[in-house]
Parts: structure tokens; sequence; C-alpha cells
């Protein structure tokens, strides 16, 4: 049995449409200690084919602890959002919609947006592509990192154990030569990897910062969003760790989203607005 809920959400400017909200009459195996939840945010762009094993995927995770995911669909036309709505046995699924396509950057902001609107301040938010080249079991990896300490945890491709061996070479190559600029342009401790786009989050953590940046948490629409949001949360003066992370290029179902000349542009936008922009006049 499902129920669906559909309301409009409204934040600033920007009005999204949650869809069906569809949960599962069983959400699979024992609650995580404490009662917290693990909200995994899914940016998806005509991902259609690679939502339903990643979907299912992630629904023998939740058999281990509680988990919500919320699939942000940047305004797709492949059936996206059907997939999501549809969901799949043993995991609540959460559906945010944009009606237009508005980047990855817009789609992390209301995913997270959407999370901080009804998330306890122990739960923990994970943000990773829907693509399905990221492995699902790491979830459970991220939460120990933050049970033990770490407000925010990276899965990299550049610690050991680390391999992006199936990605591109272009794709590769952009992310280690932004990798090596951000190290030693930004010396964030406990990064290697910037742009990784599979990491966990301290929900208080999110709020903190949402709370002091509002609407402009995120202002960057594509993939340089990820450091953006990093550069950020550095005010906050977390502690972040990194485990490794094995991508799987090969699953991917479509072509790359990513253009290499504009993201380059953008990361170099991003470094000149982060030496010019002045700090927050406090730690937050």
């Amino acid at each position: 049995m499902w129920t669906a809920i559909r309301h409009p959400v409204k934040w600033g400017p920007l009005t999204v449409d949650e869809g069906d909200v569809r949960t599962a009459s069983e959400e699979g195996g024992p609650a995580l200690s404490g009662g917290k939840r693990t909200h995994v945010v899914l940016p998806a762009y005509n991902e259609a084919a690679s939502l339903p094993p990643l979907l299912s995927r992630l629904a023998e995770v939740a058999l281990t602890g509680r988990l919500t995911a919320w699939v942000v669909d940047d305004g797709s036309s492949d059936g996206t959002a059907e997939v999501a709505a549809t969901g799949v046995p043993g995991l609540e699924v959460r559906l945010v919609s944009h009606p237009v396509n508005l980047g990855l950057g817009q789609a992390v902001q209301s995913g997270l947006r959407a999370v901080l609107a009804e998330a306890g301040e122990g739960d923990v938010v994970v943000v990773m592509d829907a693509d399905d080249t990221h492995d699902p079991t790491l979830i459970r990896v991220l939460e120990r990192e933050i049970a033990a300490g770490a407000d925010v945890v990276i899965c990299s491709r550049f610690v050991a154990g680390g391999d992006d061996a199936t990605a591109p070479a272009l794709r590769r190559l952009l992310s280690r030569g932004a990798a090596v600029l951000f190290r030693r342009v930004l010396r964030v401790d406990g990064v290697r990897d910037f742009t990784s786009g599979f990491r966990a989050y301290r929900v208080s953590l999110l709020a903190r910062a949402e709370s002091h940046w509002g609407e402009r948490l995120i202002e960057e629409r594509g993939f340089a969003c990820m450091v953006e949001l990093l550069l950020k949360l550095r005010h906050c003066r977390p502690v972040v760790t990194e485990v490794p992370l094995t991508l799987r290029y090969d699953r991917k179902q479509g072509p790359s989203k990513i253009r290499i000349a504009r993201t380059v542009g953008q990361y170099l936008k991003l470094l000149v607005r982060d030496r010019l922009s002045p700090a927050p006049y406090r730690v937050l």
C-alpha cells in the first residue's frame, strides 16, 4: 500500500512541486540509533534509465537503517519524474520537481532545502549522482564517519583505495587538474577530492550555513556547485574526512552532461569570487 501527498513548496522566488510523496508501508529494517534518518538527495536530469537500478540498490541499503531518497527532477523530458513517483518497494522516495532545467546547482539546492524543512538535527544528508555510478553501500560508511565526529565526509577518488579508471580520459583529467588547483590555492584541511558529487553532511552543519546564506548557499548552476558549497561550509570550521570511492562509470546509461570548457570556466570564476568575497563577519 502506497500513500501519496501532493503540495507545492515555495522558497523565495523559486517554486517547486514536491509531486507525489510515496511512503512504503514497510520501510525495511531497523531505525538508526536514536531514531536518526539518512536523507539521500539525487539531482536528476533525464535519468529515467538509471534511476530504477539505483533506487533498488538504495532499497537494499534501507534494510539496515532508516533512509529516504529525495529525487530532484530538474526539468527532465524522459520520464524521470514518473520513475521517481513510482518508486520501489521498501524505500521511501520523495520527488521534488523543477518545471524547467535549472542546472545541477539549483537541483542540489532544492534537494537540500526540502530535506532541511523536515529533517531532525541529528540526521545525515547524503548527496550522490543519480546516474548509478556511485555505490550506495558506501552510505553506511559515511554514516559511521559522521557518528565518529566528522561534519562532512567526501567519497574520494584520490585517497588510497579510490579509483576512477572507468571514467573518460577528459573527465579524469578535469577532476585531477581541479584537485591539484584547489588543493594548492584553497588549502581546505582534509580535502583531496574537491569536485566529488558523493558526500555526506551533518544536518546541523547545513542548517547553520543556510541560516547565514539562505538562497545564496548555492549560486553556481553547474558542476562547480559542489566546490562552492564546500568553500562556504569551511567558514563553519567543519571536520572533513574522506573515504575511498570506486567510480562505476561503466554503469552509466547515457552520455555525460558535463561540459569540460564551461566547467573549467566556472571553476576559475569561483576561485576569483572566493578571493574577492569577504568572509562572514563571525564564525557560523
